[in-house]
């Protein structure tokens, strides 16, 4: 398993350096450095506490943790949000509470997902057609259920 030097600054002490919870695990859990009530219907910008320097050509993707999806209805809206090399700002998670109760975070909580995923640049070529295929232009739900 390939593995990548991501530096980190903490802006305190008593924030948990992210760790995978099992060997099998391809995200860290980000947590929460606040105390914070999510009404149902709203949402918030939760901060970790945490910055990072990620390697160039690699980027960072916050992603939900399915145990609050399931549970207690709690998502990330802009899934998955995009951590660039270069961006050296404080991660935040944006959660949105879709239950009907209200939702409780306390410094500490377990709030998100961060993956690390290797980068391919694009090199657009501008040409007069594209090359034909099986499906050709037909969009959303062209292909059937089933």
């Amino acid at each position: 398993m390939e593995e990548i030097n991501v530096k980190i600054f903490r802006e305190s002490q008593s924030i948990e350096i992210p760790k995978y919870a099992t060997s099998g695990s391809s995200g860290v859990d980000l947590c929460s450095t606040m105390y914070c009530i999510i009404k149902p219907g709203e949402q918030a910008l939760i901060p970790t506490g945490i910055k990072l320097a990620i390697p160039e050509g690699y980027e960072g993707q916050i992603r939900p943790r399915s145990g609050l999806a399931l549970n207690q209805k709690i998502t990330i809206p802009n899934s998955p949000g995009t951590i660039d090399s270069d961006y050296r700002g404080e991660i935040r998670v944006l959660l949105r509470n879709d239950g009907e109760e209200p939702f409780t975070l306390i410094f500490g909580d377990r709030i998100a997902q961060l993956v690390f995923v290797p980068v391919v640049r694009a090199k657009f070529e501008d040409v007069k057609t594209l090359d034909d295929t099986k499906r050709g232009s037909g969009g959303f739900g062209s292909t059937g259920r089933r």
